[in-house]
């Protein structure tokens, strides 16, 4: 599976990735504009929150869908038996943050926003005019004014031996969005299934950036983009007793923005929430 790990500062840098995201719905990025500094010190802070008894008091609101998701109500997959064995919690700037932790995040969040729009751009730009027919706003006018965008703050618990037969960090499913922007992970996991159904193991090197396609941007660009399955699995040895975060930035379009003669923004949003079982 070539996924491209591109420089973010080479000139061909849009073309490049671009060219990954339609072979693999995935790329990856070195040498952007996030500093590592910043995402390691979200990680430590924020496990600190999820390992202490404060986050019970930030239990998200079922219409506003932000704040703490705990084990109990976490997603479950698609398709799937079993909850994923994670807890989470949904980072909006109009949404509840614990003071402390504030700065720091809505720092992340602006940054990977920046570089989400740039990429959203670059795929705009990179689109065949005979695809770009199907959309039905230009992609970087689709996130303008747009409150739906989601951070989320990921922390899959270390191992207990407990766990319900076939229950897994994060089980194989598709993202929702148009792109999805994820630093590297403290610890590795991730893995993408590539077209000859092989599971891929995604590096977790500091400094890097993984990016992927969503259903949306599929969606709107009728499957010329491929949304690709991933998962996140279950550790061995030594590595079971170690917890793992990540920070998911999910690119969204204003609800009312038209994806396709079948959705909306909005529509197919819901529909995601109802499958996933927290609407």
């Amino acid at each position: 599976m070539n996924v491209q790990n591109v420089d973010y500062t080479q000139p061909d840098a849009a073309a490049c990735f671009v060219q990954s995201l339609r072979e693999t719905g995935f790329g990856v990025l070195r040498n952007h504009p996030i500093p590592t500094e910043l995402v390691s010190s979200i990680y430590r802070d924020w496990l600190a929150f999820f390992n202490s008894a404060e986050k019970s008091e930030w239990r998200y609101d079922q219409g506003r869908q932000d704040g703490y998701f705990p084990p109990d109500v976490s997603e479950t997959a698609k398709g799937h038996a079993f909850k994923d064995l994670k807890e989470y919690y949904h980072v909006y700037p109009w949404g509840r943050i614990p003071d402390s932790l504030r700065d720091d995040i809505l720092d992340y969040y602006r940054r990977a926003n920046e570089v989400a729009s740039t990429l959203l751009g670059w795929v705009e730009s990179e689109t065949p005019p005979d695809i770009a027919l199907n959309y039905s706003e230009p992609l970087s006018q689709m996130i303008e004014g747009s409150q739906q965008t989601l951070l989320r703050v990921l922390h899959y618990p270390p191992l207990s031996g407990s766990e319900q037969p076939g229950a897994v960090r994060a089980a194989a499913h598709e993202d929702i969005n148009l792109l999805t922007v994820l630093p590297a992970a403290n610890e590795p996991g991730l893995e993408v299934r590539g077209g000859d159904g092989t599971w891929y193991e995604v590096p977790c090197d500091p400094g890097q950036l993984v990016i992927n396609v969503g259903d949306m941007l599929q969606e709107a660009s009728q499957g010329y983009f491929p949304s690709t399955t991933h998962r996140v699995t279950n550790p061995l040895g030594e590595a079971r007793l170690h917890s793992r975060l990540s920070l998911p930035l999910f690119l969204h379009p204003r609800p009312e923005v038209v994806l396709s003669s079948r959705h909306t923004a909005d529509s197919y949003l819901k529909e995601r929430l109802r499958e996933l079982g927290v609407i």
